[in-house]
């Protein structure tokens, strides 16, 4: 049965790909951007989500601050941690009541192969999308046993607009760390998240790399 779904950073190439795949088969979709819902601010998570009832939050919206630790500003690590990490809790927190009070629903965390294994210079993305990985896995445990699910996925380096600008030879270097020699593309992760919610319903705590490179 078609449900609801918010996914935050709707804006994105992954967002908006999510949103039309649930548009398709008349799920009640939200794809608010930064400007209607500003994850980093639990002002903006309180009146976004006051009075709505949801069965599925992805929780997508993340930004980049890199820079080699030494040289990071602490604005830059607390924006890119507020955003990545502490916005997701605050948008879980906030559905998770309503979720626990009709004992249905699903939380996505969408984290990154840079928490499995991080780049120079990715120290405060990485430690954030880490971070995401431990607070999907322990809301698994905690919403269980009122039957809300928490999983969390990897996309991967996915081929988009943003991506096709790198330098051919950034983009062969990262090529070559893929097992098939392809990119993933948001389509396709949009379809598995489909798949996941609509055909796993007994899946929950668990880490989904969705790319080829060895997890």
């Amino acid at each position: 049965m078609p449900g609801s779904i918010i996914i935050t950073g709707g804006k994105g190439a992954l967002g908006q790909a999510i949103a039309n795949e649930f548009a398709k088969v008349s799920w009640a979709v939200e794809s608010p951007g930064r400007e209607e819902l500003d994850v980093s601010s639990p002002q903006s998570v309180a009146s976004y989500f006051a009075g709505r009832e949801v069965d599925l939050l992805v929780c997508s919206a993340g930004i980049t601050r890199d820079a080699p630790l030494l040289t990071l500003s602490e604005q830059n690590w607390d924006e890119v941690c507020q955003t990545n990490l502490s916005g997701s809790a605050l948008c879980a927190k906030a559905v998770a009541a309503g979720m626990i009070r009709r004992r249905k629903g699903h939380i996505l965390f969408v984290s990154s192969y840079s928490a499995l294994h991080p780049p120079i210079g990715q120290a405060a993305y990485a430690a954030s999308k880490a971070a995401l990985i431990g607070l999907g896995l322990s809301l698994a445990q905690e919403l269980g046993p009122a039957g809300i699910r928490s999983n969390l996925v990897l996309p991967g380096f996915l081929a988009t607009k943003m991506t096709g600008r790198l330098s051919a030879e950034r983009q062969q270097a990262v090529l070559d760390n893929h097992l098939l020699g392809r990119l993933n593309t948001p389509d396709r992760v949009a379809r598995f998240v489909r798949f996941l919610e609509e055909d796993m319903p007994h899946t929950s705590g668990q880490v989904f790399n969705l790319d080829s490179r060895v997890a």
